[in-house]
């Protein structure tokens, strides 16, 4: 019996160290790659921020795919969490503000676009944001792919923070995600001979050359490449048809260390 009881014993410790062992060794940062108990052993380990990447689902035009937002928000949050090594990735967030449907507005025009009332988008990030912190984060960072609901997020962290005045959780709406794509990746591309009006401002250079870095399956290269140029009544504000890859990168790269910079300095506690 003491021998059995032994077994049992040793058996039941190599168990739950095995299973200790494959939580940390988990590799993936998306929240809903993992088990719960693999989630709660990364918390306790010390993963404490979640970044909650929210896209849109609008059209780009005819040459990108009407989810690019949310691949962007979900590819790019992924590179930011593991330099920054104590984060993990919620699920993206696609249904956003888009604009009226009676009468369609902005992109609603267009087949595809997906749209929410302002304060349901709010009250989901902030149930969102309640829930993080129920299971053990201390920081929640909404990054925004998307300029349209920028006052949506903050008026979404400022009003938890002061909900969550006497807790050391604290809610995080960085604007430079969003802006180092308007102001440093613009000024790259200005650099290098492109001018504003083919850079534009929504399906345009910019914002195709980012895609085409992340994932270009979601560009219909083939088609652009002979293509006149788009127009507004397409939904192109800017002229794509020279976009690249290479163009592409520096601008994930300035998102990404502008992102990283931000999130240290909101997350640092004295």
């Amino acid at each position: 019996m003491i021998v059995k009881a032994f077994q049992f014993l040793l058996a039941s410790l190599v168990f739950l160290g095995s299973q200790s062992t494959f939580a940390e060794n988990v590799s993936s940062v998306f929240l809903e790659d993992l088990t719960w108990t693999e989630l709660q052993s990364q918390i306790n380990a010390g993963k404490t921020t979640i970044i909650v990447p929210i896209g849109g689902t609008e059209q780009s035009g005819p040459y990108m795919a009407l989810g690019k937002h949310n691949v962007r928000a979900r590819m790019l949050s992924e590179k930011i969490a593991l330099s920054l090594g104590n984060a993990i990735v919620a699920p993206v967030i696609a249904y956003v503000p888009e604009g009226s449907i009676t009468p369609p507005t902005s992109h609603m025009r267009f087949p595809g676009t997906i749209t929410v009332a302002d304060d349901v988008f709010e009250k989901m990030l902030e149930s969102a944001a309640r829930s993080f912190k129920l299971h053990g984060f201390h920081d929640v960072v909404f990054l925004g792919d998307h300029g349209g609901y920028r006052a949506d997020l903050k008026i979404v962290a400022d009003n938890l923070n002061r909900e969550w005045a006497l807790s050391s959780v604290r809610a995080h709406a960085l604007p430079e995600y969003y802006l180092a794509t308007q102001n440093e990746y613009v000024h790259f591309l200005k650099s290098h001979g492109y001018p504003s009006d083919e850079i534009g401002t929504h399906a345009g250079l910019a914002d195709t050359s980012l895609m085409l870095a992340l994932d270009p399956q979601l560009v219909r290269q083939d088609q652009l490449k002979s293509a006149a140029k788009p127009s507004a009544t397409q939904g192109v504000y800017g002229d794509p048809r020279h976009a690249s890859a290479d163009l592409g990168q520096p601008g994930i790269d300035v998102v990404v260390e502008k992102t990283i910079a931000a999130i240290k300095k909101a997350t640092a506690r004295p």
